[in-house]
């Protein structure tokens, strides 16, 4: 068993020792003088010297803002490393207590949360990708069923399902610019499927496993105010994916990110306790702008882009238990809903510059009068509706019968190989392309534009009509 151990950390080393180039050393973790005899530690530095290298490795090629992140992503591994040799030495602290035990990875999360915000750089998508995938790290926070989480290894899975909808941009824009930045997606996608899960799966299923005679972890006593001055008021609780969080973005707390695990262990409250009553002229049946009657300007063979609705006030909750409506949402790139069924819809209605993602099957989907909208959803029963909207991104990771599009303009459609017998129908739109993965597991995507110009031809009695191919096709 000793001779087993020892060639494990002999290989462990030597692979960080090859690696050092690619691999800075402020991201290699100090071993101590127990962690190596563990094996679950040294099957993380095993994780870390196959999958983080590589990453670090694309980035070190790539620089600037794509380097920095990556060094925060470094780090954040780093400090989980340092909590799992912790809990080996540390009874199961209370909920205040965890709090305290996780607040280095914490730190590291809102310091690459910080990296994110702002102007919008040209590695948008890097940036958005490596800070939400962040929120896998957060397994170690399982203390069990009652706790609110998925388990380790889901958590991981699902986790990573918002920080592909960035990554897959990146795949798409620079498979033909840039190898480098291929190689960093991929990379950053590898390193948590299949490489947190399987080491989660390995060794942690169900969670950390806290030593029964090791120290105890108690939260830290709050500093008194001065006696001059009142005390101040509680700062607002941080979110992994934005800095706003005056709205709930989630049917389940800890969706938020690392710093909204926190919050809830803390705070007791019930997640729907800011939920408005909707009354009835709110109710979309009862909007004067959804009559029936067809306006004149409606009738134009080619409308102009749709306007945003500024009435009402943000609105994520579930309608009489079986519609989720989701309505003027701007900016939020962290909307979830999870607690869902095949009975239930979702509607989303004047949304801009917004990301949702709907987790678990539903009835059907529509998004209505939307701007800059992403929405990344698993499995509708009935169809997926895209209505009067204007740069819609959507991306379905399970099965869809079918799509349509009606008045849009600027529409991406990226389909998993279980949705690649959908049927779309269009109408009165353009900009529509639609992405396929490839015949391999890691070949590129194929885009597929649809055609938006016909031919109407008469012969012998009647109009053929044939599409106007189109170059991307």
């Amino acid at each position: 068993m000793e001779e087993k151990l020892v060639q494990r950390l002999e290989s462990a080393v030597a692979r960080l020792e090859a690696l050092s180039t690619g691999f800075t050393a402020r991201s290699l973790p100090e071993i101590g003088d127990d962690a190596p005899l563990d094996p679950s530690i040294l099957a993380f530095d095993d994780l870390l010297g196959q999958y983080l290298a590589r990453v670090s490795a694309a980035a070190e090629k790539i620089g600037g803002q794509v380097l920095e992140v990556t060094a925060i992503l470094q780090e954040a591994f780093t400090v989980l490393r340092e909590l799992l040799v912790k809990v080996k030495q540390t009874q199961k602290p209370d909920l205040a207590g965890l709090a305290e035990f996780l607040k280095p990875l914490n730190e590291v999360i809102s310091k690459a949360n910080k990296l994110a915000e702002g102007r919008r750089s040209d590695f948008f998508n890097h940036l958005k990708a490596a800070v939400d995938s962040l929120s896998a790290l957060a397994w170690i926070a399982y203390t069990g069923k009652e706790c609110g989480m998925s388990m380790p290894i889901a958590h991981v899975e699902e986790s990573w399902q918002m920080a592909e909808f960035y990554n897959n941009k990146i795949l798409v824009e620079y498979k033909s610019k840039d190898p480098n930045h291929v190689e960093w997606a991929k990379a950053l996608k590898e390193l948590y499927l299949p490489g947190l899960r399987d080491y989660v799966k390995s060794n942690y299923p169900l969670g950390p496993v806290w030593s029964s005679t090791g120290k105890a972890v108690t939260a830290a006593p709050p500093k008194a105010p001065r006696p001059s001055a009142p005390a101040p008021p509680p700062p607002p609780p941080a979110s992994l994916f934005t800095s706003e969080s005056s709205q709930p973005s989630s049917s389940t707390g800890y969706k938020h990110g690392m710093s909204a695990v926190f919050q809830e262990i803390n705070s007791g409250k019930p997640v729907t306790s800011g939920l408005r009553k909707v009354t009835d002229d709110m109710k979309t049946k009862n909007r004067a702008e959804r009559t029936g009657v067809v306006g004149s300007s409606e009738k134009e063979t080619r409308t102009s882009a749709p306007s945003f609705s500024k009435a009402g006030p943000p609105k994520l909750e579930l309608q009489m238990g079986r519609k989720w409506v989701v309505e003027n949402q701007i900016g939020k790139k962290s909307l979830v809903i999870d607690d869902c069924d095949a009975k239930q819809s979702v509607y989303i209605f004047g949304c801009k510059d917004s990301v949702l993602q709907v987790q678990g099957k539903v009835n059907n989907i529509t998004v209505d009068k939307c701007t800059k909208m992403g929405v990344v959803f698993r499995d509708v029963v009935a169809a997926f509706e895209i209505v009067n909207c204007n740069g819609v991104e959507v991306q379905c990771q399970g099965s869809a019968p079918t799509i349509s599009v009606d008045n849009t303009a600027g529409c991406q459609l990226y389909l998993s190989k279980e949705s690649l017998g959908v049927s779309i129908t269009t109408a009165k739109s353009s900009e529509i392309n639609v992405l396929v993965p490839g015949s391999e597991p890691d070949g590129d995507w194929g885009e597929h534009s649809l055609p938006q110009q016909f031919v109407h031809i008469f012969k012998d009695g009647h109009f053929e009509t044939t599409p106007v191919s189109h170059s991307g096709g």
